[in-house]
């Protein structure tokens, strides 16, 4: 994403104190974009905002929950003060839970579904009207290959992640007029973040089998032969801010070596 042709971003990421949010917010500060972490660990966003301010430039740290319209209509409030505009969001912010459709409890659902689909439309309400001010404005949101495809024991985050991309898509079309573009990246599990650990050891306590073997397994299910990483994503997001990716809108990018759109045959590739 190259800044030099004009005034650098001014950028929200939610879910930036870890995970693809952090590694996100780290590459826009590197690339001179003002960039603002918003994240409701406290004690992570401290931590995340003190080594992000030791590697690049110094961002804006704000505590964040995406399930709270108070919170939410504050974060945005502090980047137009702090930034004197907001040109970009990055949705990141995210949860997951691994659970029978018999067992799931209500809130553990109503959890999932606040934190990952009602966050970003809270977090997109609430932006919209600075973005389209801005004459540039930009909308990357993080759904998942769960977003396109059903898996067992996920009934609550493929709900979410399916809406992400419809939610993402009917936003495309009503901010198109004022020069706003919204798309998605949907990455297959990335292993290195809290969520992909979570999932990992998930499976080896069901399975058994060690985390390396696993991770193998996985590996050679995808036709390019690994697992996706955060630069992966993280390139992708970068693309879709990018001035380069002005006339992309409305899409849910698939990040995922192949899986959902082809195969391999064993002995033939």
């Amino acid at each position: 994403m190259d800044q030099s042709r004009g005034t650098p971003r001014k950028a929200l990421v939610t879910g930036g104190a870890s995970g693809i949010g952090y590694s996100v917010a780290e590459a826009l500060l590197k690339r001179g974009v003002k960039v603002a972490i918003g994240d409701v660990d406290h004690d992570n966003l401290f931590h995340a905002t003190q080594q992000l301010r030791s590697n690049a430039r110094k961002p804006l740290g704000i505590e964040l929950d995406v399930t709270s319209k108070e919170s939410v209509d504050r974060a945005i409030v502090l980047c137009n003060e702090s930034f004197g505009g907001l040109d970009t969001l990055v949705n990141c912010a995210g949860i997951i839970c691994l659970m029978p459709l018999t067992e799931i409890s209500e809130e553990d659902w109503d959890r999932v579904i606040d934190v990952d689909l009602k966050g970003v439309f809270l977090c997109s309400q609430a932006a919209a009207p600075l973005l389209i001010e801005s004459g540039r404005g930009r909308i990357v949101n993080v759904s998942s290959d769960a977003g396109k495809k059903g898996y067992p024991l996920l009934s609550s985050y493929c709900a979410a992640k399916f809406g992400v991309i419809g939610l993402s898509k009917a936003m495309a079309g009503e901010l198109a007029p004022f020069g706003v573009t919204v798309n998605c990246v949907c990455p297959i599990g990335v292993m290195s973040t809290k969520m992909g650990q979570q999932v990992l050891e998930w499976l080896a306590k069901k399975t058994g089998k060690p985390l390396d073997k696993i991770l193998s397994e996985r590996a050679r299910s995808t036709p390019l032969g690994r697992m996706a990483t955060t630069d992966d994503v993280v390139n992708a997001i970068l693309f879709f801010i990018s001035d380069e990716a002005g006339f992309l809108t409305g899409e849910a990018l698939n990040i995922d070596g192949g899986m959902l759109s082809t195969t391999t045959i064993p002995g033939i590739n």
